[in-house]
């Protein structure tokens, strides 16, 4: 059973029907072993899941033991020139990591955060506008994806002509191997045109910013210079496919899977529709709790270790299954309930405590709480018709995302 969860089939199950099945994984032991077929190497191979809430914890704070760096945090290793594209400093080990993270925390200052959070109300506004007049959407097309996307574009100064370049390439990085976005042909392949792409994008966008800066993000990186340090070029363009990949896809996926379950359990809805202001903050929490869309991250043995009686030797893959731990008993009470007004919530939904915990958390957040309280207010009665379509997906899925969610609501004018 436990090497089900690499079947496509598996990820094509509802939400909860795969989680039943994942509960009684983390139940049976504290570590589950899995083998798959590593296909860039023509060998199988095998790595060990991680479902309990402290150990998720334990691995995510020693990320001297557990290695970021090493393969990748994706279930096969990834040759060097993917990581270079594909994970930037999610895919490092101190000193590296800890240099590049601190370069781009202190350059987006609280003053520029203001200006970001600021910017989410109009942008949630805008795509709103785009769709309330239809009656029936495609959530995720119409709401999921762009708003998110808009939202890192414009921080970046991306400009909007390029917005399709970005969210096709984005898809294609997150696709799982669905064919819908990467075509018949080799993923790997379709995976390094779409981070080529967006390299290509981001380093024209730099270059721009170093002859003529402006008020965003990227002119920040390129022309800030932190205590003697910052971003080397080369840098730039993986940091910006992290944040368009990462910040775009899982706030998406939160969306999306937020409305899904609000008409799951509408009484859920009831409460926090009836108060917006009181309940957004816990109800955005039980949200990233509960969909857990970030599915997992990888960490690699440096050394021999021993953990919840389970000996690790050095080389060993843990794969951290966070929706397992999020509905850990001996960590949540009633963990399959679904509570808006859930509290304490300590779920690890942005990744467990640790050097690798989530930089936009705040920032999603901030999106997921604005977008709901927009589309309460405008949209009052938005209801979802018809069942998620999960990515069709080759296997164990970084997020596990909804392409389509047909949702139905009374027209409302564009706002003023």
């Amino acid at each position: 059973m436990i090497n089900r969860l690499i079947e496509p089939s598996f990820w094509k199950q509802p939400l909860n029907t795969r989680m039943r099945e994942i509960i009684d994984i983390r139940e049976a032991a504290p570590f589950a072993e899995v083998e798959f077929h590593n296909e860039l190497i023509g060998q199988v191979e095998r790595f060990f899941v991680a479902t309990r809430y402290d150990d998720v914890v334990a691995i995510s704070k020693n990320a001297k033991d557990f290695s970021s760096a090493q393969g990748a945090i994706s279930i096969a290793d990834l040759p060097p020139e993917a990581l270079e594209f594909f994970g930037s400093f999610i895919n490092m080990d101190n000193p590296r990591h800890q240099r590049q993270r601190a370069i781009v925390a202190k350059t987006f200052t609280p003053t520029d955060l203001a200006k970001v959070l600021d910017s989410v109300e109009t942008i949630a506004t805008e795509v709103i506008d785009d769709f309330c007049e239809q009656g029936e959407v495609d959530l995720v097309e119409a709401l999921s994806q762009p708003f998110p996307l808009l939202v890192i574009c414009d921080m970046m100064g991306i400009p909007r002509s390029e917005f399709d370049t970005v969210l096709n390439a984005t898809n294609i990085i997150l696709s799982g191997g669905d064919k819908e976005f990467i075509g018949d042909g080799d993923p790997l392949t379709a995976m390094f045109g779409a981070g080529i792409e967006l390299t290509e994008l981001m380093n024209e966008l730099a270059e721009a910013r170093r002859q003529n800066p402006t008020d965003d993000l990227t002119t920040k990186l390129v022309h800030h210079d932190l205590d003697g340090e910052m971003l080397a070029p080369s840098e730039v363009a993986p940091f910006f496919i992290l944040l368009a990949v990462a910040g775009n896809d899982t706030t998406r996926t939160a969306i999306s899977h937020g409305m899904n379950l609000l008409s799951q359990f509408p009484e859920q809805r009831a409460i926090w529709q009836a108060d917006v202001d009181g309940v957004s903050a816990s109800a955005v929490e039980e949200i990233v709790r509960y969909a857990s869309p970030v599915t997992f991250m990888r960490r690699t043995l440096t050394t021999d270790l021993t953990l919840s009686g389970h000996d690790f030797v050095t080389g060993d893959k843990v794969v951290m299954l966070y929706g397992a731990a999020n509905r850990d008993p001996r960590a949540f009470e009633d963990p399959e309930v679904f509570d808006v007004r859930r509290t304490p919530n300590p779920h690890l939904g942005f990744g467990g405590p640790g050097p690798h915990f989530c930089l936009g958390a705040n920032l999603a957040r901030r999106e997921l709480a604005v977008v709901f309280r927009q589309l309460f207010e405008r949209l009052p009665d938005i209801e979802v018709v018809g069942d998620a379509v999960p990515l069709d997906v080759a296997g164990l899925p970084l997020v596990g995302g909804i392409k389509r969610l047909p949702v139905r609501f009374t027209p409302t004018p564009r706002s003023t």
